[in-house]
């Protein structure tokens, strides 16, 4: 990570937690965060249906609020679905496009992620972009092809954007949920290959701004670890982000 991009914690927190439960997450990590601000932007994406408790709890605070998916289109006929409006109208700032579970479990495909990710930009939300082989992948091979693919399906296309409008986060498929996390070196190789793919997409000028996260498996005795690499700029966080005191630990890493 360089000085020049501001290191990125996020937490995806899924379909976890009641409302009592998110609420203690929430004010937990809103009064930490109060009391020792710091250079982390820290970002939190409960599920659609406590997206207006967690804008009420983290009112007033640095906290982000995101959301985890929505679709294309402004209005209409989509029953089941979530317009980019919608999650200005709760506050959202950041929203997680085509994580591997909408991809692997509900057949999300390259071209969908595509549209999301416009629509994201357009509507002025800033997409948190998640890319990542599966273990076969990885085995034949076809990391930088996979990558490389998802980013084109994603990105291809667009004229400019502005390094601070997008996050890439690199989730190998084979990480997340497993406790199996990438070697750091493992790690900052397939964002350096991200970096270069941002750089032929977008330009070597944004492509040098854009933060890159690594998701999958992250926790407290693994992030100090990550952040050492020079193109790893902050962690997208699953299970360790349920519970305020892992998550504060990965916050307040020690790079």
């Amino acid at each position: 990570m360089t000085a020049a991009r501001r290191p990125v914690v996020a937490g995806n927190i899924k379909m976890h937690l009641d409302r009592a439960s998110l609420g203690a997450l929430l004010r937990g990590v809103k009064a930490d965060i109060a009391l020792t601000p710091g250079y982390v932007q820290v970002v939190l994406c409960p599920a659609f249906p406590h997206l207006p408790l967690a804008q009420e709890i983290l009112s007033g605070s640095t906290v982000a609020l995101g959301a985890q998916n929505m679709h294309w289109d402004r209005e209409g006929a989509r029953t089941g679905e979530v317009a980019p409006g919608m999650l200005l109208e709760t506050g959202c700032r950041h929203v997680i496009l085509g994580h591997s579970e909408r991809r692997t479990l509900f057949g999300e495909t390259d071209e969908q992620v595509g549209k999301k990710v416009r629509a994201a930009l357009g509507a002025g939300l800033v997409p948190i972009l998640c890319v990542g082989e599966t273990e076969e992948e990885r085995r034949a091979g076809a990391t930088e092809v996979v990558l490389s693919r998802q980013m084109v399906g994603a990105l291809g296309g667009l004229e400019t954007v502005a390094s601070e409008r997008l996050l890439v986060a690199y989730e190998p498929v084979w990480a997340i949920g497993t406790g199996r996390t990438a070697t750091p070196e493992t790690a900052q190789e397939a964002h350096r290959y991200l970096r270069s793919e941002l750089g032929r997409l977008l330009g070597p000028e944004t492509a040098g701004g854009v933060r890159l996260l690594y998701g999958g498996s992250v926790k407290p005795d693994n992030v100090d670890e990550l952040m050492r690499e020079t193109d790893i700029d902050g962690v997208l966080v699953g299970g360790a982000a349920l519970q305020a005191a892992s998550f504060l630990r990965i916050v307040n890493y020690r790079a």
